[in-house]
């Protein structure tokens, strides 16, 4: 073994540096995962490897939790295609119709819903783009302001629960998936009201920015938008807090509450004639795909991360920073930028289940409630969605509104990343804003 030759520790370094090349020239993540921890575990500990592979490839199949994915997946898909969203929208936007900046108003209330349905923030910025631009291109919106709103109300599918990868994010931490859905309602509620004010603000200053909606575009009665929005909003509404509060307050375990909210995302499918075989056949497919790719990423990275470990790299970090003699708030700022920089080439999978884990005995060292670092970790990863250069976000909404210049969408969502690095920060300093409502429901 080389581990005669070289500490393993260090070989752990190495390993972290191979694979970060690899995945940012290309190589499939779950593959590389693998085949790196199986080289460097075999070079460092021997045979030790294949144990070691198997413990935890089948720690993840027999994790009951980490099924809820495949049916939150699932509800999101079929309310996506039941066209409930679309309802709302247009609803919303009707209702709102004397008000400047309606449309911006009705994204971001949109997004709340929808970000709690599906937890995808590609679906999310796919589907409000679809929506939206056109009634803003009509209306005479800033485009700017426009593409900001949509991108920023999209990624809060990354933290509003049943976020996927809160539900990811539990297992591999060690805490009770029910506690951070707890605690992301705060954050997701404060980011929201943070770009519906910056939005209410920049159209009281400038009404050009976001008109009222024009006289040929409104309702003609009242009582229609009602009946709509009530159509549009109860029955999805309905389903995501029956699924969210099931979970919340213990009459089900998240496993149980997405099987429910499949089987009722289904149902409204089929009571707004929505579900035909060929859309049922779709969101299968859908499910299965991306299912299996977060499914394979998890055991992949649980062996990685089992093999960093057993080189000893994270102890080996951990006494080297807390070495440094350096405020604890300086170290946790370190973290956030590194995990920002990452999110900016890589989506939140290989981060949850890569870095964290590596990183966590440095916080469990430093004191820090993992609770509350879990959240600031899910808000910095949406942060980097809206972060130029890569900012994935900008890419699906150009892809849905060619028409919108990708500079303009960029400073639009510049301007929305400004405000998420202020809800982290608020976060960061009111720990409460995350604490507080896990402790009021359970006590801890």
């Amino acid at each position: 073994m080389i581990s005669h030759l070289i500490d393993p520790a260090i070989l752990g370094f190495i390993l972290i540096g191979v694979m970060l090349f690899s995945i940012f020239i290309g190589f499939p993540i779950s593959f590389t995962l693998i085949f790196l921890g199986f080289i460097f575990g075999y070079l460092g500990f021997g045979k030790l490897v294949f144990y070691l592979m198997t413990l935890q490839f089948s720690m993840v199949m027999t994790e009951q939790t980490l099924a809820a994915v495949p049916l939150f997946i699932f509800m999101g898909i079929m309310m996506e295609q039941a066209g409930l969203m679309e309802r709302l929208f247009s609803a919303f936007q009707l209702m709102l119709a004397k008000v400047r900046g309606s449309l911006y108003y009705a994204v971001l209330f949109v997004s709340v819903i929808f970000a709690a349905a599906t937890g995808i923030v590609g679906a999310s910025v796919t589907i409000l783009g679809i929506m939206a631009a056109k009634s803003m291109n009509k209306s005479g919106y800033d485009i700017q302001l426009a593409a900001g709103t949509i991108t920023a109300g999209g990624t809060l599918g990354i933290l509003i629960p049943p976020s996927i990868m809160l539900v990811v994010m539990g297992p591999i931490m060690e805490i009770p998936v029910i506690d951070l859905f707890a605690a992301a309602i705060i954050p997701g509620i404060l980011l929201a009201s943070l770009y519906a004010a910056y939005t209410t603000l920049r159209c009281w200053m400038d009404p050009k920015l976001g008109p009222p909606l024009p006289e040929n575009m409104r309702a003609k009665s009242m009582k229609v938008v009602w009946i709509e929005f009530f159509l549009g909003l109860v029955p999805p509404a309905a389903l995501v807090f029956a699924a969210l509060g099931s979970i919340l307050f213990g009459f089900a375990t998240p496993t149980e509450a997405a099987g429910c909210g499949a089987m009722g995302a289904l149902l409204l499918a089929l009571a707004y004639k929505k579900l035909t075989f060929s859309k049922l056949q779709e969101a299968l497919v859908k499910t299965l795909e991306i299912s299996a790719l977060i499914m394979v990423l998890v055991a992949a990275s649980n062996f990685f991360g089992a093999v960093f470990a057993r080189l000893g790299t994270p102890m080996l970090l951990t006494d080297f920073l807390l070495a440094l003699e350096m405020n604890k708030y300086i170290i946790l700022g370190i973290v956030m930028a590194v995990i920002f920089l990452l999110g900016w080439p890589l989506e939140w999978v290989p981060i949850v289940m890569i870095i964290v884990p590596i990183i966590l005995p440095l916080i469990e060292a430093l004191g820090f409630n993992l609770t509350w670092f879990a959240i600031l970790v899910a808000v910095n990863l949406q942060t980097a969605w809206l972060s130029p250069p890569v900012a994935l976000s900008a890419y699906f909404l150009k892809g849905v509104v060619p028409e919108w210049d990708l500079k303009d969408i960029y400073i639009g969502m510049m301007q929305f990343m400004v405000l998420q690095i202020i809800g982290l920060i608020l976060i960061i300093i009111f720990p409460k804003l995350v604490l507080w409502l896990p402790t009021l429901i359970y006590g801890q």
